[in-house]
């Protein structure tokens, strides 16, 4: 598969990418990609969730009437869950989310999550950035120029470049992450996946 390579002004240059069909060219496992966006999801929970129960509420345990006699309903402590401001019953508590994923069906995932991206045509193969300083206006000069300004793309970069990162950081509708720390989320959740020429080979090397 062919793609050419666009320059930082939006024009094609005279160069050509190949990208390897044993990751561009798949056929996409949607099971894969349910298990690895759930990962990913589960992974980003805080899980600091907590309700008080019984014995947490400050109060008194005395017997608020006696058991028989009533007509009414057994009642124990003002405290009881089934009480207006007693404590939560079978509330939540601190937990971890997080589970274990097998490396190889991971590397599926991204691999259907790219093939999904270049069935669509929306993958952009762009020369590598290079920022002197970091400056917001010219990295939005760049998306202007690729005519991606209103819509979310996803930058992958061949190293970790801080320059435009920084550039890039107050941009909502953007992300610039490195080769080896891109994951199925991010790709799926980008309309357009733009990939410097530098991270190509990072990607081939690490999912193959």
């Amino acid at each position: 598969m062919e793609v050419k390579v666009i320059d930082s002004k939006g024009k094609a240059t005279s160069k050509k990418v190949t990208l390897s069909d044993g990751i561009f060219g798949i056929e996409p496992n949607d099971h894969a990609i349910y298990l690895d966006v759930k990962q990913h999801l589960a992974n980003r929970r805080q899980g600091t969730h907590k309700s008080k129960e019984r014995a947490e509420i400050s109060g008194s345990t005395r017997k608020i009437k006696k058991q028989k006699g009533t007509g009414g309903a057994r009642a124990g402590s003002v405290k009881s869950g089934t009480r207006v401001g007693g404590g939560r019953i079978f509330g939540p508590r601190p937990r971890n989310y997080s589970f274990k994923l097998n490396i190889k069906l991971k590397r599926l995932a991204r691999k259907s999550a790219f093939a999904y991206k270049a069935k669509n045509d929306a993958i952009m193969i762009l020369e590598d950035v290079a920022l002197a300083t970091p400056k917001t206006a010219e990295f939005k000069t760049v998306l202007a120029n690729l005519s991606l300004t209103n819509e979310k793309v996803l930058m992958i970069v061949g190293d970790a470049n801080d320059n435009v990162y920084l550039s890039s950081r107050n941009l909502q509708r953007v992300k610039v992450v490195a080769a080896d720390s891109v994951n199925t989320y991010d790709v799926l959740n980008a309309k357009k996946v733009v990939l410097t020429e530098s991270s190509i080979s990072v990607i081939e090397k690490i999912l193959n």
